[in-house]
C-alpha cells in the first residue's frame, strides 16, 4: 500500500464510509417520489442515498418538509417511490405484490406513529394491544400473553398490561406502541416522531425503550424526528434536507461526535447551509486538490457581459 498522503486519506474514507448497499438492511439507491395534482407537482425525494446496516439504531433528522416522512411511508410498504431503488431485509419494495407486500407489513417491519392515538385500540388492555397483532401471523394463542408480558416488561412498562389507553400517559401510550411493534419479532422498527407530542422527560423514557428494542430484541431501529437533540442519544445521526441526505453524524461516546458530508454514487453532496451563508457561497464554487484534502472556494464573481450592440 503506498504511504502517500492521498492513500492513506482513501484508507481513511474507506474506514469511515456509510454501509454499501450489499451490506445494508435497509438499502435506498436514488430514491424519487414526486407528488403530482392538477396544478402542482411535488418532488419530495430529489435522488435520496441511505444504507442503515442490520442492529444499527440510527435517527433520520430533518425539517419539515426534507421529505423524511415520505421516505419512512416507502420503508414502511405504505409508499411507493417514483424513480430509484429501495430493499429492506431482502425485499424489493418496488417490486412487491399485494400478498407480499402484507406479509412484508405483518412480519418483518413495525411502525410506531407519532400520533399515540393511531397505535394501540383505545377499548383494549395493554396486554390486549400487544398480542393483537399476533393474531395475523398465527402465533399460537397460548403463546401469546406470555409474549405479550415478556415484551411489556422489557421495555419498562409491565406495570401497564391491564389498562386501557385512556389510563395511561402519552409516554407509557407509545412505549406500549413500541411493544406492539415488536409483537411479531421484526427485523426493522420505524418510528414517525415518537417523541412529537411529548414533554422531555417522557420523550427520554420513550428512547430508552427503543434501545432497548435495539439492544436486547435485535431489531434495527430508524428513528424519523425534526429535534436535532436526538443525535445525542443515538451512535449515528443523518440529516436530510431538500428530499435528499446531506450529512452524518457519527458519535463515539457522549462527549465525542463527527459530522461528515455524504456522497452520492455520482461523486454529489450537499453542503450544511451554515457553511454556505457563512462563506458566502452561491451558484459556483473553486475546488482545489491538497495533498490531504480538497479545499472549495466561492469563484470569483463573472464580469459584466457587453451591453448589445445599438
Amino acid at each position: 500500500m503506498s504511504d502517500t498522503p492521498l492513500a492513506a486519506l482513501e484508507e481513511r474514507a474507506r474506514a469511515d464510509r456509510a454501509p454499501a448497499a450489499d451490506e445494508a438492511l435497509i438499502s435506498c439507491d436514488s430514491l424519487v417520489r414526486i407528488f403530482r395534482t392538477d396544478e402542482v407537482e411535488v418532488q419530495a425525494l430529489q435522488g435520496l442515498d441511505l444504507h442503515v446496516t442490520e442492529g444499527e439504531l440510527t435517527a433520520l433528522v430533518g425539517a419539515s418538509g426534507s421529505g423524511k416522512s415520505t421516505l419512512l411511508g416507502i420503508l414502511s410498504g405504505l409508499d411507493l417511490p417514483t424513480a430509484g431503488r429501495a430493499r429492506v431485509a431482502g425485499h424489493d419494495l418496488l417490486a412487491m405484490g399485494r400478498r407480499e407486500r402484507l406479509d412484508y407489513r405483518r412480519r418483518t417491519i413495525g411502525f410506531i406513529w407519532q400520533q399515540t392515538g393511531r397505535n394501540l385500540l383505545p377499548y383494549l388492555t395493554a396486554l390486549e394491544n400487544v398480542m393483537l397483532p399476533m393474531k395475523y401471523t398465527r402465533v399460537p394463542r397460548r403463546h401469546r400473553a406470555a409474549r405479550a408480558e415478556e415484551l411489556l416488561g422489557t421495555l419498562g412498562i409491565g406495570y401497564c398490561r391491564d389498562r386501557r389507553p385512556g389510563e395511561m400517559s402519552g409516554g407509557e401510550q407509545q412505549r406500549v406502541a413500541i411493544a406492539v411493534a415488536g409483537a411479531n419479532e421484526p427485523r426493522v422498527l420505524l418510528a414517525d416522531e415518537p417523541t412529537g407530542e411529548l414533554d422531555t422527560a417522557s420523550g427520554t423514557e420513550v428512547f430508552t425503550a427503543l434501545r432497548r428494542a435495539n439492544e436486547q430484541l435485535g431489531a434495527t431501529v430508524l428513528v424519523v424526528t425534526h429535534d436535532a437533540q436526538v443525535s445525542g442519544q443515538v451512535r449515528r445521526t443523518v440529516r436530510i434536507r431538500d428530499g435528499r441526505t446531506s450529512t452524518e453524524t457519527l458519535r463515539g461516546d457522549a462527549e465525542t461526535a463527527e459530522e461528515y458530508a455524504v456522497l452520492d454514487r455520482a461523486g454529489r453532496l450537499q453542503l450544511p447551509r451554515e457553511y454556505v451563508t457563512t462563506y458566502a457561497l452561491t451558484r459556483r464554487v473553486r475546488l482545489t486538490p491538497e495533498p490531504d484534502h480538497i479545499a472549495i472556494w466561492q469563484a470569483p464573481s463573472e464580469e459584466e457581459p457587453p451591453p448589445p450592440p445599438q
